[in-house]
């Protein structure tokens, strides 16, 4: 279905299809959403699972899984086409469609026994389950492969204990694949992933954090206290820590189209304001200013989206890590930037908590340290340029 990279040239329009499926989700996103998303920005809790019925009524949840699984069978492409319209509306309201078209139960999908991951999987799609990922720890962000969770095995069981934190959808989530250490080979040799059900006895939550964004997408501290689960909800074994980090790769993805959502909503938004507010007895887009400002803003948005359909037209099945690097870190840094003049144009209606640019530019800002910072990527681009490794321990 992609079009946007062919075989023997470059062609950037999208399908009939994929037209289609955009102004689906595009439709649904703007009739629908916009007091579901008022909502959670008040109250900052999650989508409600009645509306994660609809989404997945409609096809969002889970797009791009195969139709086996309950999805589409549409591409990764496909998918974040779908994502950056429900982005435009907010945060809150596209996160579950972000944590199923590129979240883990992708990883779940690809790694776990079948007869784990397909029930699951199909519960997502439906609608019915929400799955999280907790990879950092209070010492362990950045630093990955710091961490101290430990899966240790007892006979038919392996137990885990340990502290996760700044896992989005911690206490609202069903299931968790919790990153941890199973071996004690040293760094990334010795973790993997485990799948933990919310009701295991032994597991725990700390209070909701109070974020300067992302309201209604809940992130807490998670406590593993002789979790003991089935050797079978063991996702990625020690070792398998390269499969964890090339799955995530489409995750990258997702957080770039949330990215590009958001600063391709604030262009939106601008562009209207511009055109209807005057001063000095006309609309303030006549002056030379406000023109130069926009079209910087439009630029930005434009080579964003570029960059994440680039990385998942070269890769459909997972893109690469120097392509969803750069298209991350690129649509993280502009993101602040749109949002940011959005505000700056609109004022003191920018700055009002009524209209919506100053939520989108708090939200603006989780994006580059959500996923791998914005340096992180930086490291990781320079990285594949020079073909190198870069040890940042000596």
């Amino acid at each position: 279905m992609d079009k946007i990279l062919e075989k023997n040239g470059v062609n950037f329009d999208l399908s009939a299809d994929q037209r289609a499926l955009q102004d689906t989700a595009k439709r649904f996103a703007e009739n629908e959403l916009g007091p579901l998303a008022k909502e959670l920005e008040e109250s900052g809790e999650p989508v409600p699972h009645a509306w994660l019925k609809k989404y997945a009524e409609n096809g969002f949840l889970g797009c791009n899984l195969p139709l086996a699984d309950g999805g589409l069978g549409i591409s990764n492409l496909d998918a974040m086409i779908v994502l950056e319209e429900f982005a435009k509306i907010s945060v809150a309201v596209a996160f579950p469609v972000f944590e199923s078209v590129a979240g883990p139960i992708h990883v779940i999908s690809r790694f776990a026994k079948p007869y784990i991951a397909k029930p699951l999987v199909q519960a997502v799609c439906r609608g019915e389950k929400v799955v999280a990922v907790s990879m950092s720890e209070p010492d362990a962000g950045t630093a990955l492969t710091d961490l101290t969770t430990r899966g240790r095995v007892e006979g038919d069981q392996i137990v885990l204990n340990g502290q996760k934190r700044w896992c989005s959808g911690a206490g609202h989530a069903d299931a968790y694949l919790v990153y941890c250490r199973m071996s004690d080979d040293p760094g990334a040799k010795g973790i993997g992933a485990v799948l933990v059900d919310k009701e295991t006895p032994g597991l725990t939550f700390g209070p909701p954090e109070k974020l300067m964004g992302f309201r209604g997408v809940p992130s807490a501290d998670i406590f593993l206290d002789d979790v003991r689960l089935p050797l079978d909800n063991i996702v990625v074994p020690a070792g398998g820590f390269r499969l964890l980090m090339e799955a995530f790769d489409l995750e990258r993805c997702g957080n770039a189209t949330m990215s590009l959502g958001l600063a391709a909503a604030a262009l939106g938004q601008s562009l209207s304001y511009v055109e209807t507010r005057k001063q000095f007895g006309k609309p303030i887009a006549d002056f030379q200013a406000v023109q130069i400002r926009i079209a910087g803003m439009a630029m930005k948005v434009e080579a964003a989206r570029l960059l994440v359909w680039r990385a998942l037209a070269r890769n459909p099945d997972l893109p690469s890590l120097a392509d969803t690097s750069i298209a991350k870190c690129f649509a993280n840094e502009i993101v602040r930037e749109v949002c940011g003049d959005a505000v700056q144009l609109m004022g003191g209606y920018g700055y009002h908590k009524e209209f919506g640019a100053e939520q989108r530019f708090r939200d603006a800002w989780g994006w580059g340290i959500a996923g791998g910072t914005i340096d992180i990527q930086k490291i990781n681009i320079a990285g594949s340029l020079l073909q190198r490794r870069f040890n940042q321990r000596t």
